[in-house]
């Protein structure tokens, strides 16, 4: 059972809300450093939260700026429990087509993995998980909320969340250039809908895993701690956003592989070591990439400073695999990718790569290019998109993708509300308790 509750939400108060673009921020995972810098200047962005500044106390100092902004009014905690509804108005390269991801934010309870509620499909890296918990710890605030995703084919929540889309509370365009609004629903009627509607579904994690994951490891160090564990404090829940993964507007985008640092790489070698799993195909533009490994099975572009090649796998190759993976996780495209050139080919086993500094990854295309040209990489390996039919499987058989396998897009954004799992801020009214 996926059990979620109504969140009594902490926003800017109503002056601030006027200037909500300039306080809101990326999350932390994808702000840049340049941005980053940029967005500490405004002493009331809510990086501060999110990504404070400030080395080992960071977390200590966000705790006491988040206590500042409290006492001072800067903050106000809506004084009902509501679902939140957030729309994202976006559009694609190459198209006009405005699409809308439609969803709403919620607490849902943070289930250990082993519970098969909420499923991943990625690894975390201890470090950034242990920063999380940190900061959970000592500020009590949920503040961005990571992604989920629930099923609705016959889409019974929409109509409820359109509606309240006609009274938003905020809105703003984003550092993507995408269109964020947000509405809440607090008619309780409607709420209990919502919490029937998730109550019996198997939630999948899109994005924000360390986040999630900081949230599941706090909730077992209280229980340990508590004697009186009921199940229904605070520490229990996590904030997050659901989507319906049965909409057309939910877009996933390909990352790309960028490869530097490996001692002795010559494109030579590695065209001679790829002829015996791989079909290679040389091309004239790096543009045509895309299209040409579009709807191919285990084909890449691989790109060098000045030549470019279409790689795709020889189908009797699969078999030669080793890494101990179910079909599901075997036959992904990134899978091939990581084992036959990374592993294979580059030297770095498969236990390394999540750590291994020469393998960077990119999402623009463009960018790519621009760090060929100048020399910051050796070679650029273009991917194509997952599906979400891909997601789901691989969630199913309980393994995981390779890392940064997925990038949903857009991005949610921090800063149009927080969620507090301190007790006296998180109790709800007793028509919501359980």
């Amino acid at each position: 059972m996926a059990e979620i509750k109504p969140i009594k939400a902490w926003r800017y108060n109503a002056k601030l809300q006027k200037e909500i673009e300039s306080l809101t921020s990326p999350l932390f995972d994808v702000v840049s450093a340049k941005q980053r810098e940029a967005l500490y200047k405004n002493p009331l962005n809510s990086i501060h939260l999110s990504v404070p500044k400030g080395g080992e106390e960071s977390a200590d100092m966000a705790a006491e700026r988040l206590a500042k902004w409290k006492k001072e009014g800067i903050l106000k905690q809506d004084p009902l429990p509501g679902i939140y509804v957030y729309y994202q108005y976006f559009t694609l390269p190459g198209s006009t087509r405005e699409h809308v991801r439609k969803g709403f934010i919620t607490f849902i309870k943070a289930y250990d993995w082993d519970e098969k509620v909420i499923l991943r499909h990625e690894n975390t890296i201890p470090k950034s998980v242990n920063d999380r918990i940190e900061l959970l710890d000592k500020t009590q605030l949920n503040v961005s909320a990571t992604h989920g995703l629930y099923s609705d084919p016959e889409f019974e929540l929409e109509p409820y969340m359109d509606e309240s889309m006609e009274m938003p509370l905020g809105e703003l365009e984003d550092y993507q250039g995408v269109r964020e609004v947000v509405s809440v629903i607090h008619d309780a009627k409607i709420i209990k809908k919502f919490i029937e509607k998730i109550a019996p579904q198997q939630i999948i994690l899109a994005d924000g895993h360390h986040r999630y994951e900081g949230s599941l490891l706090y909730r077992k160090k209280m229980m340990e701690q508590n004697p009186n564990h009921t199940g229904q404090e605070g520490y229990n829940f996590h904030m997050m956003y659901l989507t319906n993964s049965d909409s057309d507007d939910l877009r996933i985008l390909p990352t790309h592989r960028l490869i530097k640092d490996i001692p002795d790489l010559s494109e030579k070698e590695i065209l001679k070591k790829l002829e015996e799993d791989f079909i290679i195909k040389t091309l004239e533009n790096p543009e045509d990439v895309h299209e040409i490994i579009l709807g191919k099975k285990w084909a890449f572009g691989m790109l060098f400073k000045e030549n470019t090649y279409k790689i795709r796998l020889k189908p009797e190759k699969i078999s030669e695999l080793k890494w101990n993976f179910p079909d599901e996780v075997k036959h992904l495209d990134l899978t091939v990718l990581h084992y036959f050139f990374i592993e294979k080919i580059l030297g770095i086993k498969g236990k390394e790569q999540r750590s291994s500094e020469s393998i960077q990854f990119e999402r623009n295309f463009t960018a790519c290019i621009r760090k060929l040209l100048k020399n910051e990489v050796q070679c650029a390996l273009i991917t194509k998109e997952i599906s979400m039919e891909q997601v789901k499987k691989v969630c199913n058989t309980g393994y995981t993708m390779p890392q940064k396998s997925t990038y949903f897009y857009p991005k949610t954004i921090c800063g149009f509300l927080f969620g507090s799992i301190q007790e006296d801020e998180f109790e709800l009214p007793s028509y919501f308790r359980v």
